[in-house]
C-alpha cells in the first residue's frame, strides 16, 4: 500500500500482518518528549532516581511508547483520523541505555473485521528484546 492509500476490507484477513516497524528511542529523545509533553518525572532522565525506585534504569515514557505504536497503525491506515479507538495496558517499562538506544518492535495484525461497521481491529504486539511492553494493544480503524 502506498502512502495516503486507505486499506479496504476486501484486501484484509484476520491474522494478516499489515505492518511491522522498529522504533528507536534514546535519552535525547526522552528529554525532547518530556519538554513536549510536560512530563518531567526524573525516572525518564535521571539514572539515580530511576534505580532508587526499583527500575532497571531510565525508562521511556509510557505515553511515548503508546504513541510510537499508534503511529505504525496511523501510517498503515493512511490517515491518522481513521483510527477511531486505541487502547492498551502498560505491562513492562522500556529501559533506555546510556549510551545507546532501546529498539521497540511493533507488529500490527488484523484481529477482527466488521464489514457492516466498516472497521478493522488491529492487534499490536509491542516488545523490546522479545519481551512485550504493552499488553492488549488494539486500534480500531475506519476503512474505505
Amino acid at each position: 500500500m502506498t502512502a495516503g492509500t486507505r486499506p479496504a476490507s476486501a484486501d484484509l484477513a484476520v491474522g494478516q500482518e499489515v505492518a511491522r516497524r522498529t522504533v528507536t528511542v534514546d535519552r535525547a529523545r526522552l528529554v525532547r518528549y518530556a519538554g513536549a509533553s510536560g512530563d518531567f518525572n526524573p525516572i525518564h532522565w535521571n539514572e539515580r532516581v530511576a534505580t532508587s525506585v526499583g527500575l532497571p534504569g531510565v525508562i521511556a515514557h509510557g505515553m511515548w511508547t503508546m504513541g510510537a505504536a499508534a503511529a505504525v497503525v496511523e501510517d498503515w491506515a493512511g490517515d491518522p483520523g481513521a483510527v477511531v479507538d486505541y487502547r492498551t495496558r502498560f505491562t513492562r517499562p522500556v529501559p533506555v541505555p546510556d549510551p545507546g538506544e532501546a529498539a521497540v518492535e511493533v507488529v500490527a495484525t488484523v484481529g477482527a473485521l466488521d464489514v457492516e461497521a466498516g472497521t478493522v481491529r488491529i492487534d499490536l504486539t509491542v516488545s523490546v528484546e522479545g519481551v512485550r511492553v504493552l499488553g492488549k494493544a488494539q486500534a480500531v480503524v475506519r476503512l474505505v
